[in-house]
């Protein structure tokens, strides 16, 4: 069952991060790359997937270097969503594998995911949440958020603090920020036209968005467990298996 929400002014291609090393979780990524590693049953590539096919996405772009055959053949076996790879010779980073990958969604704005944050939903999946929220007059980019104290795996500082128009910053704000980003973002295409650099992060896209005062948050609903480690996948195992959940 979906809970389509492809609107006219959203992408039906959406795409999943997975190029990186997962250095800290080695040695479980020496021979496996970490969208690959499974959480509660399911790899976190096919969770990310599975949330995107929930919401009606036709096409899925996956970037891939570090173990690209394992993912390449790991992906062959999805039919229910078309799998779009995009290969990087050298790690483009996060905003750089993004911007490789720009000319398969056009000038709508799309949905975009890292490969390794699992989230569960809450009552209502979080990307038809997300679409929903979305307003293109006034947003340029908008992310999927946890607050600090409830985000699992995550550092003490946080990422953004939120006004109460939904906007977001972080340029001068007090340590620790309020909320973390969890890896999930309607953004525009065009924002990746501006940079001209080969190499760097979507960190780059978050300041340009917030200096124009476009930059916008919506908390999530559900839970998130950013796992980083191979304790911290021990542990999200082990609260799932226990039916504790993610808080």
């Amino acid at each position: 069952m979906t809970n389509d929400v492809s609107l006219p002014f959203l992408s039906e291609t959406a795409m999943i991060l997975a190029a990186g090393f997962g250095m800290r979780m080695r040695p479980l990524t020496l021979d496996k790359p970490k969208p690959l590693l499974v959480v509660a049953g399911h790899t976190m590539l096919d969770r990310a997937l599975d949330h995107l096919v929930r919401v009606g996405v036709k096409r899925v772009v996956v970037n891939t270097h570090y173990l690209g055959d394992c993912l390449r053949e790991h992906l062959s076996r999805r039919k229910d969503v078309e799998i779009i790879l995009s290969p990087e010779d050298a790690v483009l980073d996060t905003g750089g594998g993004t911007q490789k990958a720009r000319p398969h969604f056009g000038d709508k704005p799309f949905i975009l995911l890292g490969g390794d944050m699992p989230i569960l939903d809450g009552c209502e999946p979080a990307l038809a949440r997300l679409a929903r929220m979305w307003e293109p007059e006034r947003m340029d980019q908008l992310l999927l958020l946890s607050p600090r104290e409830k985000a699992r795996g995550f550092g003490p500082n946080g990422d953004f603090m939120l006004r109460g128009d939904g906007s977001l910053w972080r340029k001068g704000a007090p340590i620790p920020r309020e909320y973390v980003f969890i890896s999930a973002q309607i953004v525009k295409p065009q924002l990746y036209d501006e940079i001209d650099e080969v190499v760097f992060s979507n960190n780059k896209i978050f300041d340009l968005c917030e200096a124009r005062g476009r930059l916008f948050g919506l908390v999530h609903d559900g839970s998130c467990f950013h796992v980083g480690t191979p304790e911290d996948l021990a542990e999200a195992n082990a609260l799932f298996d226990s039916g504790k959940g993610w808080g």
